[in-house]
């Protein structure tokens, strides 16, 4: 049999060995306290929590003290939204997201309307990515913040970062952007593109689970979400994770290091599993844009396919349907269904992610496996059309 092949680098990535490396003198003899300032245990953890803040900061063009570390990008993404509705809520109550955002975004959006903020979701084009026009006629007065993700999870679709944050400043009203998925893989200058607040997380970057950071443009002051000491320059209490934010700050040096041969050599792997699927198979479907779109996604739907059973035909193979499973239901990515895909085809959709542990072999083997389960499970299927 062959080994299983990893193709889900979006849902979290292997730590990389080198990042592992980094952390395990933090769980053995170095185990100080950071905020523990009297002696040396103490001093050599916060020297390795202030590196790996500079490493990070690098990574994406911020300042070290612009860096607040948290549990990872769902904490961060929550800091950011109810942060600045509660720091700024005298300027006004109205925030614009997209409708293609993970629920890290949607939820907490979701949770201030229900406390009296004024929310407006917007649809992105079918590409998957923002009409800035639609973005400029959504902005209000009382319009303070505009959440909109670097890249997607599911459709990998990179929106018009840049642009959308020169909109806001320009309308004064503050930007943050969610970039679990690009940070790493394609390159990020805050100060180039403008952002106010940027969310990140270690484990979608070949670090460990359970640590991130938001970047906080100084001067900008947001409420903390969590009490209990001042740490993080008194926007985030807690003990600090430091065998993570160690492992963290290597994987952002690994990242910058190979991020442009990287992304070149599994962007090749991607688009050669994309010809071996439409040479092998009829009925595939591209969704979102290829030319705005993270090197390692493709996300594919196979007319006449249910995804899931085309999954459970593929035990060899980690993929992801890209639906929302909940405990009763498995309804279809919400996504897929905001670009404007039917039910149908959004229930045919497998997310292929591809990243740094995969070979050509892998996607040669995929691509095969694939193609023959999707061929099988049509001519089991009275209802496949192909």
């Amino acid at each position: 049999m062959h080994p299983p092949v990893y193709l889900d680098y979006h849902a979290t990535t292997p730590v990389d060995p080198r990042v592992l490396e980094a952390m395990l003198p933090f769980f053995g003899p170095k185990f100080g306290n950071a905020a523990s300032r009297a002696h040396s245990f103490g001093w050599e953890a916060e020297k390795a929590v202030e590196s790996a803040r500079k490493r990070i900061a690098a990574l994406v063009g911020a300042r070290p003290r612009e860096i607040v570390f948290t549990s990872g990008a769902t904490e961060s993404n929550n800091l950011a939204i109810k942060g600045v509705m509660e720091a700024y809520g005298a300027q006004g109550n109205h925030i614009v997201t997209l409708a293609t955002e993970h629920k890290a975004v949607l939820d907490p959006a979701r949770h201030l309307e229900r406390q009296g903020a004024t929310l407006t979701v917007l649809a992105p084009e079918a590409d998957g990515r923002l009409d800035l026009g639609r973005l400029g006629d959504a902005i209000r007065p009382e319009t303070v913040l505009v959440s909109a993700m670097y890249a997607n999870n599911e459709i990998g679709v990179i929106q018009p970062v840049r642009e959308i944050a020169a909109l806001c400043r320009e309308r004064n009203v503050l930007f943050h952007c969610d970039a679990a998925q690009a940070c790493g893989k394609v390159a990020i200058d805050v100060g180039e593109h403008g952002v106010d607040l940027l969310s990140l997380s270690a484990h979608k970057m070949y670090g460990p689970k359970g640590v991130g950071a938001l970047f906080v443009r100084r001067p900008l002051r947001i409420a903390a979400q969590m009490d209990g000491g001042g740490h993080e320059f008194g926007m985030r209490s807690g003990t600090l994770n430091v065998p993570a934010i160690a492992g963290f700050g290597e994987a952002a040096v690994l990242a910058a290091e190979q991020m442009t041969a990287e992304a070149a050599r599994v962007g090749g792997l991607r688009d050669r599993l994309r010809a071996l699927l439409e040479s092998a198979l009829n009925g595939v479907e591209i969704n979102g844009s290829m030319e705005h779109r993270l090197p390692g996604n493709l996300n594919v739907s196979f007319t006449g396919i249910d995804a899931e059973s085309l999954l459970m035909s593929l035990p060899e193979l980690a993929l992801s349907t890209g639906s929302a499973c909940s405990s009763a239901t498995v309804e279809p990515s919400h996504v897929l269904r905001a670009i404007g895909l039917s039910e149908e085809r959004a229930r045919s959709a497998v997310r292929f992610g591809l990243g740094r542990f995969n070979t050509q072999e892998e996607i040669e083997y995929a691509g095969l496996r694939v193609a023959e389960a999707v061929r099988r499970l049509r001519e089991l299927s009275p209802a496949a059309m192909l």
